[in-house]
């Protein structure tokens, strides 16, 4: 029988990554689904929408004219390369797309690194006969798991608008994913904490779509130097239904083995839970005297970066708006999606309170990943040493509940900060429709705090209750579905504003349940014993 210690180098090295990545996929058996099926579902929705919004080839060369002479739409999607209903999926939701893999690729790979390190269960587990890489080994194969299995569903889901197109799409989804999972792993390497690996990570992400962005808006072909520096511009370069360039995924493929070989040799030169920049120590004492403060200083870099991007955003969303009735023109179907969305109003109304919707919605993930902070404080270890001093668990989770739900006002007023920048009109209107979105968005969060506080264990369910809202708001008006669908979620709740009448009962409504939710979440909280 050849023991570990027998067996050759590299065997040593990957030793257990099997059972590992068993393990892995197990922990995510919630996680992984919930992010495929909205990201599969956001794709394979586009066809049938834009076949009923540009059913004719004019219609749709006419589409392609007016998203060449506006760089605020190109920044926004990209550049569109052909009039098929193919090419247009690619484009309308391409961006988004490989961002929403991205961030998944990211999630998996460091909750399976750092954050096993920092809880402390990967030293128990590199006790037994696990090989000194073969957590990263596992981390990354999840990951590519799970990238493999959303292009085989866009792959799938889109064949009957062109093999050849849909195999491309899946593969660059696939191919960004892998980037950042790659991306992801050296950064886990680089840090101490995982909070700081995934925000750091997220921060490239962005950069990245920033990037891409700035290149597009500079040109209506993708070939600014800009849009080549971004993964998300080579996804699409890759121009899926539009003389597909296979040759971009050797760039992917260069990437994604480049970036694990740096990877891999950061892990084979440190030691388990250290670092390459190791947290700067520093005592408790002053602003940090309090729980409401620590829970701030630990959570203050995800509130200045979704406040900033949620500003940036609300400006470009402002910017667009003027133009959108040369977009829509007399399209009467894009119309009523507008108007489904944002309400029976003017269409430039319309237009602001679905954007102002779809701002609700995303800040929704945020006030759950806040709120979810506390379990993530709770499973590691780090609470208990809080709670062990005059610290009661209410006051200690009201301070970082304080930081989920007044960051989420806080970024709700930033988007509409941006709005008012980019849009150049009265303030009043919009930051009321900002503000409004509020009720629905703590509704959510106080879902968080009920799964958390009563079912610790079903509390990363949260996440699936924010991505079932976020496809509700998102596709369903596209899709014509049935108001009942529409109002399974709080939002559907909530008055159009800026153009609709302000309906304070169902807004009074959805405050005293998030209330409710809150006040039973924290009551469970109260009660049950810490998770060990």
């Amino acid at each position: 029988m050849t023991t570990l210690a027998a067996a050759p180098r590299s065997s040593r090295q990957l030793a257990g990554t099997a059972t590992l990545l068993r393990f892995a996929l197990r922990r995510d058996r919630l996680m992984i689904p919930v992010w495929l099926g909205v990201n599969a579902l956001m794709v394979l929705s586009m066809p049938n929408t834009l076949k009923n919004l540009y059913g004719t080839p004019a219609e749709r060369a006419d589409l392609i004219h007016q998203v060449a002479a506006n760089a605020s739409f190109r920044a926004l999607i990209g550049p569109v390369f052909d009039t098929s209903v193919g090419a247009l999926t690619a484009w309308r939701v391409g961006v988004y797309a490989g961002a929403l893999a991205a961030a998944m690729s990211l999630m998996i790979v460091v909750r399976h690194t750092r954050d096993e390190e920092e809880s402390g269960r990967h030293e128990l587990v590199a006790s037994g006969m696990v090989g000194r890489r073969a957590s990263l080994t596992a981390a990354l194969l999840a990951a590519g798991v799970a990238n493999a299995v959303l292009a085989l569903l866009v792959a799938a889901g889109l064949a009957s608008q062109g093999a050849s197109g849909a195999v491309a799409f899946g593969l660059g989804l696939a191919a960004v994913g892998m980037v950042f999972a790659t991306m992801a792993a050296i950064v886990a390497q680089l840090t101490e904490s995982a909070r700081l690996a995934r925000g750091l990570t997220a921060g490239v992400l962005g950069a990245a779509f920033v990037l891409r962005a700035a290149g597009d808006a500079a040109t209506d072909d993708g070939s600014s130097a800009l849009t080549w520096l971004s993964p998300l511009g080579w996804l699409e370069n890759l121009r899926p239904y539009a003389d597909e360039r296979w040759w971009v995924l050797l760039l992917f493929a260069a990437a994604v083995a480049l970036q694990a070989g740096v990877a891999y040799e950061l892990a084979g030169r440190r030691d388990v839970g250290m670092s390459f920049l190791p947290t700067r120590p520093g005592p408790a004492s002053g602003r940090l005297g309090t729980a409401g403060a620590l829970a701030w200083r630990l959570q203050r870099g995800s509130v200045f970066g979704w406040s900033i991007a949620f500003f940036v955003v609300g400006v470009v969303y402002g910017g667009l708006t003027d133009g959108v009735t040369d977009l829509v023109g007399d399209n009467e179907n894009a119309r009523k999606i507008f108007e489904r969305m944002g309400g029976q109003s003017a269409l430039t109304d319309a237009f602001l309170a679905s954007m102002v919707g779809m701002m609700g919605l995303i800040a929704a993930l945020y006030v759950v990943g806040s709120v979810l902070r506390l379990n993530g404080e709770e499973t590691s270890g780090r609470a208990e040493p809080v709670l062990a001093n005059a610290v009661g668990r209410l006051r200690w989770a009201c301070g970082h509940l304080t930081v989920a739900f007044g960051g989420a006002v806080l970024i709700m007023l930033l988007a509409g900060l941006g709005f008012i920048v980019g849009y150049g009109k009265e303030a009043g209107p919009i930051l009321g429709a900002c503000l409004v979105q509020l009720p629905a968005i703590w509704v959510i969060g106080g879902l968080a705090v009920l799964l958390y506080g009563v079912v610790p264990r079903a509390a990363m369910a949260a996440w699936g209750v924010a991505g079932a809202v976020l496809l509700i708001g998102w596709v369903g008006p596209a899709l014509d579905a049935p108001q009942a669908l529409l109002d399974l979620s709080p939002f559907g709740h909530l008055p159009k504003l800026p153009g609709g009448g302000m309906e304070w009962r169902s807004v009074l409504v959805l405050l005293g349940l998030a209330v409710v939710l809150v006040a039973g979440g924290l009551a469970g909280l109260r009660r049950r014993d810490l998770t060990t």
